[in-house]
């Protein structure tokens, strides 16, 4: 059986990068950036007022100066327009620009009206108290995100504040089949003796659908030759990327029209295991039962597509957690335990989800986590130590972290 690292890797090899393009930040999220951008200007770029308050010299207050002349109001997305003076004070709201000759916020809070237009400011601040300076978030030329970053909310606000399209990956098109004479439509009224509902395909909708990739869903399959042939040599030419799970004939039909491995990956679930390419489109050929799609899908097919967009991170993250029960395994290949998980005192404890057959959606649904098993070993105890790949967490390594 090929180890599971060695399969990925040559996986990585065999698929292409995808191209560059710009785009409007308002579709930049979940988007890759091909290139790293820079601020191009100041952020703010003026001193403005961190508080609602009064702008003031601070050097009158240190003086014991603290009755003051009101001489302008300046409201956000206004400019002042008089300059504050020796004894003189100017009412400033949140975000606007600081008044020349003041270098101190006062608090409104920290004040008392006086009649005649003067207040009191009891409380002497220091310079730059209550003030944001200009370029104190961000200097020209200063990193923004660099290249090879899923770009999300946090970093959206950040190129909003320079106004910035970045340059990003182009998002693959994906092609989805589920094949096999059994499988009929999940939403079916009735499922005939034998058959099954089809979870497979909607699974890999919604796990692409995290990614923001296209969907070329070509439906079920049966197990027929020419009707396989021709749902392969249609996604080869309208998709980037092919993804397949099940069938009877798939490994007759893609070794007549492709240039396909198939694998025994030393892994549980997901062993049998197929790529290549047909017509010089990657194909992913994944187990049909549920549990092994999704397991196959987050080992290989995710980090391939964010490696075709050039992210620098491609794997869920691990941490180490606790086996809460006894667990038995197969020493021969790595087992990823579907787990939930409990916290005790800042330590994640893992039991078993559900049943670990490859057909049971169940426990799969309800878990939190792999519990990571590797080759060599045959059980866990409860209590010893075990490796946790968090896959709702966004990714965060590489096979050499």
């Amino acid at each position: 059986m090929n180890p599971l690292i060695d399969a990925r890797r040559e996986v990585l090899e065999g698929v292409p990068a995808t191209s560059a393009e710009i785009v409007h930040l308002s579709d930049a999220l979940g988007r890759v950036t091909r290139e790293a951008v820079r601020a191009s200007e100041a952020i703010p770029p003026f001193a403005n007022s961190a508080v609602d308050g009064f702008a003031v010299r601070s050097a009158d207050m240190a003086a014991g100066h603290d009755v003051f002349e009101v001489v302008e109001d300046v409201a956000a997305g206004s400019v002042p327009t008089v300059a504050v003076g020796p004894g003189e004070a100017t009412r400033i709201m949140t975000g606007a620009p600081v008044p020349e000759g003041a270098d101190a916020i006062v608090m409104v809070e920290d004040s008392e009206a006086l009649d005649g237009g003067r207040v009191r400011l009891p409380e002497p601040v220091a310079k730059g108290s209550g003030v944001r300076p200009a370029g104190s978030d961000l200097e020209p030329g200063d990193l923004i995100v660099d290249e090879g970053v899923r770009l999300n909310a946090r970093h959206l606000a950040s190129l909003a504040s320079i106004g910035s399209s970045p340059v990003v990956a182009r998002r693959p098109t994906v092609a989805i089949m589920s094949t096999g004479d059994e499988v009929v439509p999940f939403d079916a009224d009735q499922v005939p003796p034998g058959a099954i509902r089809d979870t497979n395909r909607l699974l890999l909708a919604s796990v692409l659908g995290e990614l923001g990739v296209p969907i070329l869903d070509l439906g079920i399959v049966g197990d027929d030759v020419e009707e396989l042939r021709a749902a392969y040599t249609r996604a080869s030419s309208e998709a980037d990327v092919i993804v397949s799970t099940g069938g009877v004939y798939v490994k007759q039909v893609l070794g007549e029209t492709g240039s396909v491995r198939f694998w025994k990956v030393a892994m549980q679930p997901a062993k049998p295991f197929a790529f290549g390419h047909v017509a010089g489109t990657p194909l992913f050929g994944l187990p049909g039962n549920p549990v092994s799609t999704f397991v196959a899908f987050e080992q290989f097919v995710r980090p391939a597509i964010l490696h075709m967009m050039g992210s620098r991170w491609l794997l869920r993250p691990r941490i180490q957690g606790v086996m809460g029960e006894d667990v038995s395994t197969s020493p021969e290949k790595e087992v990823f335990v579907r787990v939930i998980l409990a916290e005790d005192e800042g330590t994640f404890i893992a039991l078993r989800s559900g049943g670990q057959g490859s057909n049971v959606i169940s426990a799969l649904a309800s878990a939190d986590a792999f519990a990571v098993v590797p080759v060599g070993v045959s059980s866990v105890s409860a209590g010893d130590p075990v490796t946790l790949e968090m896959f709702t967490w966004a990714e965060s390594r590489t096979d050499d972290d």
